[in-house]
């Protein structure tokens, strides 16, 4: 699908120069003199490489299709992390590598959702929000302001983030994926 220069965001990904990018940083500039432009910093989805393009505001971009499907969490192993498409029953493996740090969120039965491109899996997309059981975390200091201080803690995923002091071990807590931070206690 081909969109203009101005519309390019951050998370986007293009299709350019016979790779996948996906966009980091985008600037618009309108210069004194000549046209304005679009500054896109991107890196390639295959290669791990970056690159800082200047499009044109006339010119169009190739916007990449990607096919989205919600899968079910099974299980993992030293490379891989399994799914199962909760109407085919089909199951489909992706790499760690894909998947990243947030695979230590993934619990059995987790509804996440896989983006494809040309039929292969390019990006895991979690629920916002996810439940955790806290593991340990140190003791509250006295004196202490509720709302500026917090403490570290880790998960029973090993993780390890910050919480408000009147969190304690065995706690279950609500933690926004997109970020790695407490949002609440159940």
């Amino acid at each position: 699908m081909k969109i203009n220069a101005g519309e390019i965001r951050i998370g986007m990904l293009l299709e350019h120069k016979d790779d996948l990018w996906q966009v980091l940083k985008t600037q618009h500039v309108k210069p004194g003199k000549g046209g304005a432009f679009a500054q896109v910093e991107m890196k390639s989805v295959n290669k791990n490489t970056k690159l800082n393009e200047r499009f044109r505001s006339s010119e169009t971009v190739e916007k990449a299709s990607l096919d989205e499907i919600s899968f079910n969490y099974l299980y993992q192993d030293e490379q891989n992390y399994f799914f199962m498409d909760p109407k085919t029953f089909e199951q489909t493996e992706i790499k760690k590598s894909i998947v990243g740090d947030k695979g230590k969120l993934l619990t059995e039965n987790l509804e996440v959702t896989v983006s494809f491109y040309n039929e292969k899996p390019i990006s895991v997309e979690l629920p916002n929000q996810v439940t955790c059981k806290i593991e340990s975390t140190d003791a509250a200091l006295r004196g202490q302001t509720v709302s500026s201080s917090y403490k570290p803690a880790i998960l029973n995923n090993g993780l390890s983030i910050q919480v408000p002091p009147f969190i304690e071990a065995d706690d279950n807590i609500i933690v926004d994926t997109r970020t790695l931070e407490y949002v609440k206690k159940v």
